[in-house]
């Protein structure tokens, strides 16, 4: 049994609620056993004055009881009812400090839609759940060493019909600690290989965002976004930075259809040159109506493709170069349809899926 001296005992029965005088008095009750009042104002630091009244606030709490045997006495009341007490005020105080730790470690993004946390295990458990709880789409970009952390996660949705675009860093841009195909296989749609340390981002379903700056950055922070507005800003940063110029080193999507897009503007990037060239794309469009939020699936032939930028925009390569407006037009039986992308506001349906069904040239005269 662990033993606690007099001046520790008196300082936690004043963290348990009793005054300075109470906490002192009550200790020397404790050791004098039954005594008189006068003896344990002796033996205490109360003063004379004083000794009856802190008594008395002792016995109205429980904490000993007097009685008259010639003159006043004091004793401990039965320890039962106190240390029950002071059981329940310390069991208290380490569930409290318990949950200051969860919260510290796993702060909530359900009460705000942007949380800055200091602990990275924050931003990877969040990570973890965000990947496993993704309805269509997850962009990550990490490092080989948190790779294995995710793998898990990564490959349930990789099960589940989930497109998974996986950038992936390696120290000092080697090729030797990358994943080989078959693991690829398994935890993602497409991976890329950045040769230059990254930031460690996963963004989910377009709505979900965990960020950190990469492990040789001066700033320790984590970032962690529940909001479509927000997350639109990290998705772009994906694009741009850590996915479109980098190397691709696995793919398990066809270049034949039907052709699977999650984005609109990969989906007009190959498709402008052929409609340009007189072909006939048919596609399956699945989205939400822009002005009721239902859901709604588009089918038909493509006739045009509408960008707004530079004026060659349509005919470009690179994912930056769509910036502004992106749209397709789709011949359907009830008339056109226009679809827009991400956020769409102007056209009738926001695609979340894009399957290009067919290709057929044009007929040769």
């Amino acid at each position: 049994m662990v033993t606690v001296d007099r001046d520790e005992l008196t300082a936690v029965l004043e963290d348990a609620g009793l005054s300075p005088y109470q906490a002192d008095a009550y200790v020397t009750v404790l050791e004098l056993g039954s005594a008189p009042v006068t003896r344990v104002a002796d033996a205490s630091g109360v003063p004379d004055p004083r000794i009856y009244d802190v008594l008395r606030d002792l016995e109205s709490d429980g904490y000993i009881e007097m009685y008259d045997q010639e003159s006043l006495y004091a004793r401990a009341n039965s320890l039962d009812e106190i240390t029950d007490d002071l059981q329940s005020r310390a069991n208290r105080f380490t569930n409290a400090t318990e949950e200051i730790e969860r919260r510290w470690n796993e702060p909530s993004v359900e009460r705000s839609t942007v949380s800055i946390v200091t602990r990275f295990e924050t931003v990877i458990k969040n990570a973890d759940e965000f990947i496993r709880e993704a309805e269509s789409q997850v962009n990550v970009s990490l490092g080989v060493e948190h790779f294995e952390r995710l793998r898990p996660a990564l490959r349930e949705a990789t099960e589940r019909g989930i497109r998974v675009n996986l950038s992936i860093h390696t120290p000092d841009a080697g090729r030797e600690a990358l994943p080989d195909a078959e693991e690829l296989s398994e935890v993602c749609s497409e991976a890329r290989h950045r040769r230059l340390p990254s930031p460690f981002a996963v963004i989910v379903d377009r709505t979900k965002t965990c960020f950190a700056p990469h492990a040789g950055s001066m700033n320790e922070y984590g970032v962690l976004v529940d909001d479509r507005t927000h997350t639109y800003v990290f998705h772009w940063y994906f694009l741009t930075t850590q996915w479109d110029m980098w190397e691709p080193i696995y793919s398990s999507l066809s270049d034949d259809p039907p052709i699977e897009y999650v984005d609109i503007r990969y989906c007009v990037r190959d498709v402008a040159p052929l409609l340009r060239d007189g072909a006939t794309v048919t596609v399956r469009i699945e989205g939400a109506d822009t002005e009721t939020g239902a859901d709604r699936v588009v089918e038909g032939t493509l006739s045009e493709v509408a960008t707004t930028g530079f004026e060659d925009a349509a005919d470009a390569q690179a994912i930056a170069s769509f910036g502004g407006q992106v749209a397709l037009v789709v011949e359907t039986d009830e008339g056109p349809v226009e679809v827009g992308g991400w956020g769409a506001m102007v056209e009738a349906v926001e695609a979340h899926r894009i399957s290009v069904l067919g290709v057929e040239p044009e007929a040769a005269d």
